[in-house]
């Protein structure tokens, strides 16, 4: 991530993003939305993303839009990443993000926009 990934999604979107636990090792974002609610560009350290509802959103960075569909209950790994976000669908989204702390001890490889597959 650059120096613009240092942008905390709780202060850039304080009305979405908001701290529910913390400690040396991790941080635990819980994230909710409405149908037609973005966020400003903010990044997210290596982060498990825990969707506690379905939703459809578009995720987009440098010019790339993901669109990103999850039903409710699905955990997934998201890369370190900087991204803006926009809910495209029906629903409010409701998500819990736990961020690491920690850096990869993987060596340096290209970030997968949105959530992994699996």
């Amino acid at each position: 991530m650059n120096d613009s990934a240092s942008q905390d999604p709780v202060t850039t979107d304080p009305g979405l993003y908001r701290v529910v636990f913390e400690n040396a090792r991790v941080r635990v974002l819980e994230y909710r939305d409405d149908p037609g609610d973005a966020t400003h560009v903010h990044g997210h350290p290596d982060s498990v993303m825990v969707t506690l509802s379905s939703f459809s959103r578009v995720i987009a960075a440098d010019g790339d839009e993901v669109p990103v569909r999850m039903p409710a209950g699905q955990v997934r790994w998201l890369d370190a990443q900087e991204h803006a976000g926009r809910n495209v669908g029906t629903t409010p989204t409701h998500s819990i993000f736990v961020e690491l702390k920690e850096p990869s001890p993987v060596s340096s490889r290209p970030a997968r926009l949105g959530p992994s597959p699996s």
